[in-house]
């Protein structure tokens, strides 16, 4: 009886073990799926709100400096106005940067296509640095630019 419930002691022995070293792997797979999804929603994110900003910047002249401040808060705050906060943590409008067929001409203005000359607006974020939850898994990183060129309207 006695060799029998040693038996049954070493087995559950081995069982926490073999447990333990498998939790470590495990736990730092999960906490980098986590992490890694949680920086492509913030690059998603930073690529969709310079989209917008694109498109509210094509629909006005060049060199209007309300309306390329504007696009500066919809690529940070998701709003015109500036109000509220980043949509990404640690993002500012220092780090949006505008070209359009005045600020940029040699790359933006009168552009050849096959159907004429056409004026073209980007809107970039650069250098936005992500700063990870779990950094033993996953370092921080800069993300290298977003940017969204589109022909302007006007």
């Amino acid at each position: 009886m006695k060799k029998r419930a040693l038996h049954h002691a070493l087995l559950r022995g081995v069982a926490t073990v073999e447990f333990a070293l498998l939790l470590t792997p495990l736990v730092l797979m999960i906490f980098g799926t986590t992490e890694l999804g949680r920086a492509i929603y913030s690059y998603n994110t930073l690529d969709k709100t310079v989209r917008d900003a694109g498109r509210h910047l094509s629909q006005h002249g060049p060199g209007d400096t309300v309306i390329a401040t504007q696009a500066r808060c919809l690529a940070v705050y998701g709003t015109t106005d500036c109000t509220g906060t980043p949509v990404a943590p640690g993002l500012t409008t220092g780090m949006v940067s505008i070209c359009d067929a005045l600020l940029c001409p040699s790359t933006h203005a009168s552009q050849p296509t096959g159907l004429g000359a056409i004026n073209l607006v980007t809107v970039s974020i650069q250098d936005y640095p992500y700063n990870s939850l779990v950094s033993f898994v996953v370092p921080d990183m800069t993300f290298n630019n977003i940017s969204f060129t589109l022909r302007a309207q006007l």
